[in-house]
This record gives C-alpha cells, structure tokens and sequence, in this order.
C-alpha cells in the first residue's frame, strides 16, 4: 500500500505542475484544433489530445504540454493496472477502479465529465470553453485522483477489518485451544491431592465412628457382667451357722 501512495503521490506533484500552465494547454489545445479546421466538436477523449500533438502540433511549447497531459494520464492508467493486484477487495473498491478504468480509456467520451469543487479548473474556462469545449477534458485528471484517493481509503478499511477478524478468529481458538501439557500436569497433580483430602477425612469419621461404636459395646459388657454378678452371687451366710 505504501508503494501505492507513493506512486499517487508522484502523479499528483506532476499534475500540481500541469495545473499551474491550464491555460497553456488549453492554447495548446486551440492551436491544434485550428491545424486540424476541428473547430466544432469538443476535445472529448485522451486519443483525440494524441492525434493533435502528433499530427497538428506546430510548436515546441504546445507539443511539451499536451505531452504532459498525456504522460499523467499514462501513469494513472499504469496505477490502475497496479491496483488490480492489490487485496484485499471488495465490490466499492472494484467499482471504483473500474471507473478509473473507464474514464483513461483513449476511446472515452470526457464531453460530459465535470470536475466539482474544490477543483476550480472549470471555473477558469469561459462559458463558451467549459460548456462545448475543454470542460470535459480539464477535468478528467482531478476526478481520476479523487477516485484513486477513495479507493485507497476503502482498501485501508477493509484491511483494518480483516486483520481484526483475523485478531478476534486466534482470540477464540486460543479459548477453546486443547490444555498444554503443564496444565494437564497441574491438574493430574491436585486432582489426586483432593481426593486423598477426601479419603482422609472419611478415614476420619470413620475413625470416630469405630471408636464410639468401641466404647458402647465396651459399656454394654461392663454392664452386662454387672449384672450377671448381681443374680448368680449366692446369698452371704455367717459362718458356723447351718440352716
């Protein structure tokens, strides 16, 4: 992507350039019309520019700016294609860039296209210029960057995007991720502790239970034998007396 903005970049200082001579093209365009007697029909496509320059152009200064025009309109073209390449995408971004497609086709008609503010290229042709003219061709430069510009803003979304499904996607498979081995050996480790606990304190009650249960039948044969001895001692009798 960076590649991306640097190239837009380059593109956009030269046409920074080109616009500070709008009205030397638009001469430009003049004159060769007049070579050409096509005087009538507005300058509607890139093809149209080409075969003034090549086969109506007169002078040095007229030949290097419509060369100019038709240079950034080349790289744009080559941007494009360089964008088709690039994901992720989704229909908005395609769309656009079929649009940028569309519009540096040498074959195009550009007689309808108006560039709108804050582009002021327009505003600087006469009624008569913008209206049957050059309004379509001054205008096809600053549209196409505005397009690439958005293209370039919804291409940063949709990679934002993806990469936090990809963040939110590992989040949730390191929650249901299987125990690593020391954690299975924690708890193979404290699971026989707690039961050992468990026993233990069974043991215990058991223990408890084992003793109380000695005592009572301890107390019951003292008992017992008690009261044996109460029934079977025969009477006391003095001695030396018979009955």
């Amino acid at each position: 992507m960076n590649e991306v903005k640097d190239a837009l970049r380059s593109i956009e200082q030269n046409y920074k350039l080109f616009l500070q001579q709008q009205f030397t093209f638009i001469g430009a365009l003049q004159h060769t019309r007049e070579n050409a007697h096509d005087m009538i029909r507005p300058v509607a496509s890139i093809s149209q520019v080409q075969s003034y320059m090549d086969h109506h152009c007169n002078n040095s200064t007229d030949r290097r700016i419509l060369n100019m025009f038709l240079n950034i309109c080349n790289d744009l073209s080559k941007l494009c294609q360089k964008l088709e390449s690039v994901q992720p995408c989704n229909s908005t971004t395609n769309d656009i860039l079929g649009s940028c497609k569309v519009l540096l086709s040498h074959s195009n008609d550009l007689s309808s296209i108006r560039a709108k503010y804050p582009h002021d290229v327009v505003n600087h042709l006469s009624c008569n210029e913008a209206k049957n003219h050059f309004g379509g061709v001054v205008s096809l430069i600053p549209i196409v960057l505005d397009c690439l510009k958005e293209w370039i803003t919804h291409t940063e979304k949709l990679s934002q995007e993806v990469l936090q499904n990809v963040s939110g996607g590992n989040a949730i498979s390191e929650k249901s991720a299987p125990q690593s081995a020391p954690d299975r050996a924690v708890i193979s480790q404290t699971a026989p502790s707690v039961h050992l606990e468990v026993q233990t304190s069974a043991n215990k009650k058991d223990n408890v239970q084992v003793q109380g249960n000695k005592h009572v039948w301890k107390k019951h044969l003292n008992d017992t034998k008690s009261h044996s001895g109460k029934h079977n001692k025969s009477p006391w009798k003095p001695p030396g007396r018979h009955a």
